[in-house]
């Protein structure tokens, strides 16, 4: 019987000045689902950190590209590549504007939806056939007296103690998504995910 094998891949930008940044969201939950398994992923292979072990009955490897947001399909299509890992066993998480602040979403498949990690990876596969848990970072909002930001300068800005608080709350549920994808596969893990 071959090793069942999944890739787990969180989008961000590498750097200092972009830790804590609504546009890394999924490097810290990538974090959070290895530190539920005593794991860190600071092992540096093909443009990405990772790190892999046994869990949920399969071999699991979670990953941080590198190689920043608009080439991440660069390092998640060498990963796919070098350990013969099948694009429906790839869940790759990420930032949405189009959801609300906090809110977990697990998706099958679709299209890039504006956000270039995504874009990346579905050129470097040529498929849009993987799975995506997006991760809801909300819309910019103008002040009483100001126009709101414009996205890109959003999504690039860090993350307010309220906005910490409430993914620190969530993180959780992206460990549970993540054994119902390995055990059960994505259809399951979206009909007990999404909503909550």
């Amino acid at each position: 019987m071959t090793d069942r094998r999944f890739l787990f891949a969180g989008l961000g930008n590498p750097g200092r000045e972009y830790q804590l940044t609504r546009h890394n969201i999924g490097f810290l939950f990538i974090d959070h689902m290895a530190g539920c398994h005593g794991w860190q992923v600071d092992s540096l292979k093909m443009q990405g950190l990772c790190c892999q072990g046994r869990a949920w009955g399969a071999q699991i490897f979670f990953l941080k590209p590198q190689t920043y947001m608009n080439r991440s399909g660069e390092c998640v299509r060498s990963f796919l590549d070098y350990f013969k890992i099948p694009c429906d066993h790839l869940l790759v998480l990420h930032d949405d504007i189009d959801l609300a602040a906090g809110r977990v979403k697990l998706v099958a498949r679709g299209g890039a939806g504006g956000h270039n990690g995504i874009r990346s990876i579905i050129q470097h596969l040529g498929t849009q056939d993987f799975s995506r848990m997006k991760i809801g970072i909300g819309r910019p909002h103008a002040g009483s007296e100001e126009l709101a930001p414009p996205v890109d300068q959003f999504v690039l800005s860090r993350l307010t103690g309220d906005e910490q608080t409430l993914f620190d709350q969530r993180k959780s549920l992206a460990c549970e998504a993540g054994e119902l994808f390995v055990r059960q596969g994505i259809q399951v893990c979206m009909n007990q995910i999404n909503g909550r």
